[in-house]
């Protein structure tokens, strides 16, 4: 969890609602970053919520600061002048810090370098399904690289150069493209990568539970490294959840990205509720409301999603019978 310390209570909220809803069963550790140093307050009204250990981590301060190949002044004007168009934190430096930190570097952190999974929580969030596998075995054991439950457009005022970037970069490094790609989830108009149109469809990064080797690959690596230098993250707004879902759905194999359908969630101001059916509701499982669920709204991309893996009808990831998780030791 990214976190300052001012969002105490909010943290609090996250924190229980996953423990009640999954890891008081697992008791998997908590790994808490701020970009500030911690308060002994923080870490006392969270510390006693984990099931698990938990560790405090201060960002260095070279991953939450401007490169020094970035323009302050240019960067600055480019800011205030998406802050007069009303662009959703178009005059914020740190939400660019965030997106960029989340890109390419939480990944490094020191802390997190014995883990070879991890699930990001965001504060404020809310579990409305008990989860009684282990979500980590079943990424392994399914060989499962990158997991998310909602999906939405990005806004294209953020993203102006995004696309055209990263499709200069596969150019330049073709060998990225994976054969059995997820390409047809972010391009609508079937002509691949070097002649489509990004249709700003994105994986809602603030709900994740994907392998930390899939960023520290050097094929990620360089991705990000390349599309850093083009000073993006700055002078747009780039987006984490649309750098992750472009390199997510132009490297991986497909069937290495998993729709966590049996998760109910919410993140202000969307939810994400599983249909209507016997094990999801009426046994307890879950609590949300069905007629809630964003999926079948407009600005999901659940359509283009379920297109892309050319499904029809209920959605394989509801069949969760068939993946056997082990429930034994933790991954």
């Amino acid at each position: 969890m990214l976190v300052r310390n001012s969002e105490v209570h909010n943290a609090r909220t996250s924190i229980r609602s996953v423990e009640d809803r999954f890891n008081r069963n697992f008791h998997y550790p908590w790994l808490f970053m701020n970009d500030r140093p911690f308060s002994a307050d923080f870490i006392r009204m969270t510390k006693g919520l984990v099931s698990g250990e938990a560790t405090y981590v201060t960002i260095p301060r070279e991953n939450w600061s401007m490169p020094d190949f970035v323009d302050r002044q240019t960067a600055r004007q480019k800011m205030r002048a998406m802050a007069a168009k009303n662009i959703l934190y178009g005059g914020s430096e740190s939400y660019r810090h965030m997106c960029r930190f989340f890109s390419g570097f939480f990944f490094r952190q020191e802390a997190l370098l014995k883990y070879d999974y991890y699930w990001r929580v965001e504060p404020d969030t809310q579990l409305y399904c008990d989860i009684d596998y282990d979500v980590f075995t079943f990424m392994r054991e399914n060989k499962k690289k990158y997991g998310f439950v909602i999906s939405l457009r990005e806004f294209a005022s953020t993203v102006e150069t995004l696309w055209g970037t990263i499709t200069n970069y596969t150019q330049i490094n073709p060998s990225i493209v994976h054969k059995n790609n997820a390409i047809d989830f972010v391009v609508d108009d079937n002509k691949g990568i070097e002649n489509g149109t990004y249709n700003m469809c994105h994986f809602w990064s603030n709900f994740e539970i994907a392998s930390l080797d899939l960023w520290r690959d050097k094929s990620y690596m360089d991705f990000f490294d390349y599309l850093d230098k083009s000073r993006g993250f700055f002078y747009e707004r780039w987006g984490d959840a649309p750098v992750h879902s472009l390199y997510v759905s132009i490297a991986l194999d497909k069937d290495e990205i998993h729709w966590f359908y049996d998760v109910g969630y919410r993140h202000h101001p969307f939810t994400h509720c599983p249909e209507p059916r016997k094990d999801f509701h009426e046994n307890g499982k879950c609590y949300c409301n069905p007629t809630q669920n964003f999926d079948r709204n407009p600005y999901s991309c659940m359509r283009q999603y379920r297109r892309m893996r050319g499904e029809q009808g209920v959605p394989s990831s509801l069949v969760l019978s068939n993946h056997h998780p082990d429930r034994g030791k933790p991954t």
